[in-house]
């Protein structure tokens, strides 16, 4: 299968809680970007939640719930690297990408409205539907390669987006910005959360290991 490299970064407390009210506050937050540059993935992709907090401009209702029906692509961008959002059911607002420097790119169901995509081709954002009762990660991944020239990807959160990922096989790399400190709060999401198929570890390869000044350590791992 044909598919991006694909690096799950994230930055987290010591015990590998993610909530980014928390990572604010922690000593190594200011590395978080030099350690995400580093990687040298263009393009970056988040879950709904994660979009709704940090990138989207509120919530979309459709008027007509009239479904997309079938898999369907639309590039209204041409760019070196792509904010990718995964959206299940089409539910985010945006601003116009007509000239932004990093374009969106949405990844929505079969099962979206129409007239979700007929938006976001009104604000110039690129769109990828497959997957009916829930998104096909594998086929758009491939999209993502084939047809938007996506070589390297970080994924960034939240949690069940990054379980989604690596269950499904996509994910190469894992790398873990680890802040110095604990959040220790019960139910909070953790790096990966949600896999539903195994009792089993997922095996991990330590490639590298990096202490700064903040006493952040950045851990580099390769997925079995």
């Amino acid at each position: 299968m044909n598919k991006p490299y694909i690096i799950c970064h994230m930055m987290t407390s010591v015990d590998g809680r993610i909530d980014c009210n928390m990572t604010a506050q922690l000593r190594g937050v200011e590395d978080y970007n030099a350690s995400l540059a580093a990687l040298d993935a263009p393009s970056r992709l988040s879950g709904r939640i994660t979009g709704q907090l940090e990138l989207a401009a509120g919530p979309f209702k459709a008027t007509n719930a009239q479904a997309i029906g079938h898999e369907a692509f639309q590039k209204n961008r041409e760019a070196a690297g792509y904010e990718i959002v995964v959206d299940t059911h089409g539910t985010l607002r945006w601003h116009d990408d007509r000239n932004a420097s990093r374009p969106h790119l949405l990844i929505v169901s079969t099962s979206a409205p129409q007239e979700y995509v007929d938006y976001l081709d009104s604000k110039h954002i690129s769109w990828i539907a497959t997957g009916e009762t829930k998104i096909d990660l594998k086929r758009a991944m491939a999209v993502v390669a084939d047809e938007f020239n996506v070589r390297r990807l970080a994924v960034v959160g939240g949690g069940h987006i990054d379980g989604s990922m690596l269950e499904a096989g996509l994910i190469d790399e894992v790398s873990l910005l680890i802040g110095a400190g604990v959040d220790g709060r019960a139910g909070q999401t953790a790096v990966f959360d949600g896999l539903t198929k195994s009792d089993q570890p997922i095996s991990l390869h330590l490639k590298s290991v990096r202490q700064f000044d903040s006493d952040a350590v950045w851990l580099k791992y390769s997925v079995d």
